[in-house]
């Protein structure tokens, strides 16, 4: 196996070289546009990681390794269209820079795009692979509305919202990882294995980025701190600090998710000191142990050599310790 960064300069190579259509100019210039803007790209990097942990080369997986990142951009597209959002890795958004309908339109063709590089491979393999694609981006769209509906929503559950992570975020994870060891041609529990693997890590990955939101350095997250209470979201600590409150508390903390002040300097700093006071991080922490932990569990059912389970180990422990 290869060291993470040279995963992701294989990526970063394929990106810079992949041929799309020109024409028309305003459908592919957008898709171009936002694969070019990178990112951490851990999904492919998974794809091809995936690939190697089962003795294949990890460029057999580049094909499926670009159907997942090409349709994680395309639902980065279309939330940045619901969300209406201006940046995106620091760039303008898609529809900001072009206009909404192309942002649809080629949101859109990179669906069907994504589908289109499973074509690759031999029939047994193609059908596994879009049989998992299709159930993960039907999930996808689930966890998106979960997530929109709960914006309008006062009672939002625990269980609720980490379904809600589970398929908005998590599935992909997992997902990228099993095409990897559907390439690779491994055995069914091998691959639901490596599947399970990237749901929990994902799941922790997605509770870290909450709790980076608010207790992050701004200097190293990438993104502005406090950007969850700014929108009133209602994330894991919020909930768990809702779980936790005093009636003071509980009254206070509804107060500031209920108003949008044109300085949020104090609403932030009233909000993170309340999940701090309640134990509400404290808790998100101990949650992104857990499902790092349970990730963990699953190498012991693979049918890998020790060498690989601390490599996979190592990286989930790297990615869970990220300050960005």
């Amino acid at each position: 196996m290869r060291a993470v960064s040279q995963y992701q300069d294989i990526i970063s190579n394929h990106f810079e070289a992949l041929a799309l259509k020109n024409e028309p100019k305003n459908l592919y210039e957008p898709i171009r546009y936002i694969l070019s803007l990178g990112g951490k790209r851990l999904r492919p990097v998974l794809t091809l990681m995936a690939a190697e942990v089962f003795e294949a080369d990890c460029r057999l997986a580049l094909p499926a390794a670009t159907a997942v990142e090409v349709f994680h951009n395309f639902s980065l597209i279309h939330d940045d269209i619901m969300d209406d959002a201006p940046l995106r890795r620091g760039k303008e958004t898609v529809h900001e820079k072009w206009d909404v309908n192309t942002g649809i339109l080629s949101g859109d063709a990179m669906l069907i795009l994504a589908y289109r590089y499973f074509e690759s491979y031999e029939p047994e393999t193609f059908q596994k692979l879009a049989r998992l694609f299709s159930k993960t981006a039907l999930e996808v769209c689930e966890g998106q509305q979960y997530d929109v509906d709960f914006e309008t929503r006062d009672d939002v559950t625990i269980p609720e919202y980490l379904k809600m992570i589970e398929f908005k975020t998590a599935v992909l994870v997992g997902a990228a990882m099993k095409m990897g060891a559907i390439v690779a041609e491994t055995s069914e529990e091998n691959a639901s294995a490596i599947y399970d693997f990237g749901l929990n890590l994902g799941i922790a990955f997605q509770l870290q980025d909450d709790f980076l939101d608010a207790f992050g350095n701004p200097e190293t997250f990438g993104k502005q701190v406090g950007g969850d209470i700014i929108e009133n979201k209602k994330t894991y600590l919020y909930l768990k600090a809702m779980e936790f409150a005093q009636p003071e508390e509980k009254e206070q903390l509804l107060h500031l998710f209920s108003i949008q002040p044109h300085d949020n300097t104090d609403k932030i700093n009233s909000v993170k000191r309340i999940f701090t006071q309640t134990g509400a991080a404290e808790a998100t922490q101990s949650a992104i142990q857990e499902y790092t932990l349970k990730a963990f569990q699953t190498l012991d059912t693979m049918n890998i050599s020790e060498a690989k389970k601390i490599i996979l180990r190592a990286f989930g422990d790297k990615l869970m310790s990220r300050n960005v």
